[in-house]
């Protein structure tokens, strides 16, 4: 099995519980995610099978849509609904106009300071496994851009948001800090992934239904061209699909139409075979096309 299948995951399971399961379901022993996805968040989780693996990198560094319910009132330790809280509620919160006028100050380019309890890493180790033994952490902000942010409802406590974000954003350090302006502090109830990159929810199967259908999910997988809709393409000829194969550049004598590569192009090129199938990646450089990825 080859390609990028679209999984709904439920709360629970941890990204890698998800790996595993799908492994045993399929027996396909080369899977792996294009991004962590919290235990207790539950939604859109791409994985890459296969020669697909490959490409995770290309994937994994692509904008995040979430939906977001956020608990004003209280913080927690691991500003989730998970942690311990920190103090007593307040007894009064703020108005909707209040919550509007924070929300302006995270959108666009900001400074964010991940959760303790994260995967971030310090001095070797994860950040949350020296927040559990109640070890110092202090990680340093992170540039993040948020695309969009966006108010969709307010019940007593709860307020309900989406959020798009780059890569490397964390939604519970948005509640935190949202929290934190509002001088009420707040924490993360729940959270669902609704896209990644090019990839909607959608098009998903829940977790429990792919297991049923074990290796018949080869039939929902993403071709690995079609999983990178974004990138320009060239095609090979049949003896330039043999000098990729082997990791050597192509020129336009190898390229269907010949087509001449510019000396420099900024970002990867999908290197097609004579069927249209993706064999490698590539990068234009010197009126040749460079393959970085091969996979073939």
């Amino acid at each position: 099995m080859t390609g990028v299948l679209l999984i709904d995951k439920p709360s629970g399971p941890t990204s890698h519980d998800v790996v595993a399961r799908i492994r045993r379901a399929t027996r396909e022993r080369g899977i792996g995610h294009t991004g962590t996805l919290d235990p207790r968040a539950s939604g859109l989780l791409p994985l890459v099978l296969g020669k697909a693996t490959r490409l995770a990198s290309l994937l994994s560094g692509s904008d995040k849509t979430y939906d977001a319910t956020v608990c004003l009132g209280v913080n927690t330790d691991t500003d989730d609904a998970d942690g311990v809280r920190l103090g007593e509620p307040v007894a009064t919160l703020p108005d909707d106009a209040a919550i509007d006028l924070a929300l302006e100050s995270f959108r666009g380019e900001i400074a964010q300071v991940p959760p303790a309890h994260s995967a971030k890493r310090i001095d070797g180790k994860k950040a949350y496994e020296l927040a559990r033994r109640a070890k110092p952490v202090s990680l340093a902000a992170v540039t993040v851009t948020v695309r969009t942010l966006d108010r969709l409802t307010r019940d007593g406590d709860r307020v309900e948001l989406r959020v798009t974000a780059s890569a490397g954003f964390y939604v519970r350090a948005l509640a935190r800090d949202l929290g934190a302006r509002l001088g009420c502090g707040a924490h993360l109830a729940s959270l669902r992934r609704t896209r990644s990159g090019h990839f909607d929810i959608a098009a998903a199967i829940p977790l429990e239904a792919a297991e049923r259908l074990g290796i018949g999910l080869e039939d929902r997988l993403i071709r690995p061209t079609d999983a990178l809709p974004h990138l320009p393409s060239v095609r090979l000829t049949t003896a330039g699909l043999t000098k990729v194969s082997h990791g050597n550049p192509v020129g336009p004598e190898h390229l269907e139409g010949g087509w001449v590569p510019p000396a420099t192009a900024p970002g990867p090129v999908k290197v097609l075979g004579p069927e249209g199938d993706l064999a490698a990646l590539g990068h234009s450089r010197g009126g040749l096309v460079h393959p970085f990825v091969v996979l073939i």
